[in-house]
């Protein structure tokens, strides 16, 4: 191929990152890729969706980082795809557009008493406390809820209990903002209670979030025996997975622990169905469950026996759901832009030329960081096949698209951007009167204006 490839890549966390890396070191292929995200940093979930006091899992920024600083990626924040610029505005400049958006609002749970006063989406609570700009700067902690319910036993779930049993104090050391270090302080919540519609063995825990999980002197771990069970689809699953194995083995020590007396405790119930939240006054007062039982297949079955949970709150964390992209055709009960492996299919079953998806707006929000790798490969792999059949784009060089940004109006940041603003929150965190590795800018206005200054 003779001509200059020119690449956007919607959404700049791991998985378009990771794409637009694949594509400029695939051998022979002369190309130029633009990330393009709302937010006006990059990092996607990384930034916006990982606890804070999860230093480790934020070590993966030093990896992207160092695939931004390749001159031929540049990244373009603070521009929102539907609102700032669509499918057929991209198409203008760029051969090919590959949409890594991946997942950003809660799936809906349809029980009873969803919406009272109380009830929340784990990421609206995740957004919070990780000072994403699009969100409330308040929490509406109450001072009534010492028992809270957590539906939903992957990792956010459990970053979700972790943040909401630590004291405020213990989270001020982290990259938190001022307004969530404040709010944490009202937090009254002394019992956090996880609930597992099926045994320990199908739990969607990762062995170090679990561990991890009592590494607090504040919080002890509790683990109840009622539905601590396994049938024979279950043995089967710790034999397939090493890493389901390390889970259960950290549970069972958890459930043979004694409680040391901590002034907060996370207890984790399995073969609960969560059917109703119950209220009062249009508030939650309560959790009914369905107790349910393993069938042999490592699925449960209900038993037709409830019980009410006392809790003053409830957070859903029962996974992520991707919005829908304006000009896409979108697949409401997967959740995913329909697609082939990596082209989006139109309506009509035909592939959508030169459009792409990549993670989990391609497909669901499931696996790690590695999933995200491999199924990026899988997506350039396909974009290259077809380098032959793209229409070129009507104006091809890069300053176009700078161009057309400007004569919108449009203050989008760049990398260089990102640079000044990472290095001010450094900075804010080393004046901290407790030295931080940095301290959150929150509001969208103020990111915005210290990346363009």
């Amino acid at each position: 191929m003779s001509r200059k490839l020119r690449v956007a890549v919607v959404g700049a966390g791991p998985a378009g990152v990771y794409a637009a890396d694949i594509l400029t070191k695939t051998e022979g292929l002369d190309v130029t890729v633009d990330l393009i995200d709302r937010d006006p940093t990059p990092f996607g979930l990384i930034r916006y969706g990982v606890a804070p006091d999860h230093p480790r899992i934020k070590e993966i920024i030093k990896a992207l980082k160092r695939v931004m600083s390749n001159p031929d990626i540049r990244f373009f924040g603070n521009v929102a795809f539907g609102d700032d610029v669509k499918l057929e505005d991209l198409r203008q400049f760029y051969d090919a557009i590959v949409f890594a958006t991946g997942a950003r609002r809660d799936r809906d749970l349809d029980i009873p008493g969803i919406d009272l006063d109380g009830s929340y989406g784990a990421a609206d609570f995740v957004y919070w406390y990780d000072g994403h700009p699009d969100v409330p700067r308040e929490w509406p902690f109450q001072p009534h809820a010492k028992e809270v319910a957590v539906l939903g036993v992957g990792n956010v779930g459990l970053d979700v209990s972790r943040i909401l049993a630590k004291t405020a104090d213990e989270l001020l050391v982290t990259e938190i903002p001022e307004n969530v270090y404040e709010g944490l302080k009202k937090n009254a919540t002394t019992d956090v209670h996880v609930f597992a519609r099926r045994g320990p063995a199908q739990v969607k825990f990762t062995p170090m979030e679990l561990r991890e999980l009592n590494h607090s002197p504040n919080i002890d771990v509790i683990v109840h025996p009622e539905g601590f069970e396994f049938d024979e689809g279950s043995m089967e699953a710790l034999k397939a997975a090493k890493s389901q194995k390390l889970v259960v083995d950290v549970l069972t020590k958890y459930l043979a622990a004694e409680p040391s007396g901590a002034p907060h405790r996370i207890h984790i119930h399995f073969c609960q169905n969560p059917v109703e939240i119950l209220g009062e006054d249009g508030r939650v007062v309560g959790l009914r469950t369905e107790i349910t039982e393993l069938d042999g297949t490592g699925n449960v079955r209900g038993t037709g026996e409830f019980k009410d949970w006392p809790v003053q709150a409830v957070y859903r964390a029962i996974g992520y759901y991707s919005d829908v992209l304006p000009g896409l055709p979108f697949d409401a009960a997967a959740g995913v832009v329909p697609n082939d492996g990596g082209h989006v299919i139109d309506l009509d079953g035909s592939p959508l030329p030169g459009v792409y998806v990549t993670g989990w707006i391609k497909r669901g929000p499931v696996g790690l960081i590695g999933h995200t790798k491999s199924d990026a490969a899988q997506t350039i792999g396909m974009l290259v096949e077809d380098i032959d059949q793209l229409p070129a784009p009507e104006h091809a060089e890069p300053e176009a698209f700078d161009r057309y940004l400007d004569s919108r109006g449009l203050e989008y940041t760049t990398w260089e951007g990102w640079e000044k603003l990472d290095a001010h929150e450094q900075a804010l965190g080393e004046a901290h009167e407790v030295e931080r590795e940095r301290v959150k800018v929150v509001p969208r206005d103020e990111m915005v204006r210290i990346a363009r200054s």
